[in-house]
């Protein structure tokens, strides 16, 4: 079982053992995948004005399909209800978004290498917003909405117990929010 992330001398230091350290790797790879498809709308054409493709901008003219994951929709949320600014918010911004959040999860996967993890305030902020980016994906699939849904997930404590996919998942969600629970706190021990 994993041990809790703490501050101290060297930093913020926790334990992951190797099952969970794999199971986290799968789970950032399957963001990143669901990030790279959609990135791919952002690809421009090679007829594109130099100045757009220096950029990587989008021309307004080139609209960008709606988000139809609901989860990868928790990742990169509408900026606004209005959708005008929303599609122009989501066009400007989108795929430097979308590099960010890649760039964080394989550096979390990275430092799934090993069972002991030291990591710098930095990284270790990097590292919690990786595991955010999972807990939103995981959240949406097990249709969490409001504190009673939550309550019905964290029920699921025991492995032993586990009975559907909708139980695993849940499992699985409650041992990333605790790894994420724990880090959050050792980074605001760490800024006393």
């Amino acid at each position: 079982m994993a041990k809790a992330f703490k501050y101290g001398a060297h930093g913020i230091t926790g334990t992951i053992h190797a099952p969970e350290r794999k199971l986290l790797r799968e789970l950032f790879n399957d963001v990143i995948l669901m990030l790279e498809d959609r990135a791919e709308v952002h690809q421009l054409p090679e007829d594109i004005d130099p100045l757009y493709a220096l950029t990587g901008m989008r021309p307004e003219s080139m609209d960008l399909p709606a988000v139809a994951d609901p989860a990868l929709a928790r990742l990169l949320p509408d900026a606004s209800e209005d959708p005008v600014v929303a599609a122009e918010h989501r066009r400007l911004t989108e795929a430097d978004l979308i590099t960010t959040k890649i760039g964080q999860l394989r550096e979390a996967q990275f430092l799934m290498e090993t069972d002991k993890i030291v990591l710098k305030k930095d990284n270790a902020q990097r590292f919690a917003q990786a595991l955010n980016d999972v807990r939103l994906v995981l959240s949406e699939r097990l249709e969490i909405r409001n504190e009673d849904d939550a309550a019905r997930v964290s029920e699921v404590l025991d492995a032993a117990e586990v009975q559907s996919p909708d139980e695993y998942l849940a499992l699985v969600y409650n041992l990333v929010s605790w790894i994420q629970e724990t880090l959050i706190n050792a980074l605001m021990d760490a800024e006393l």
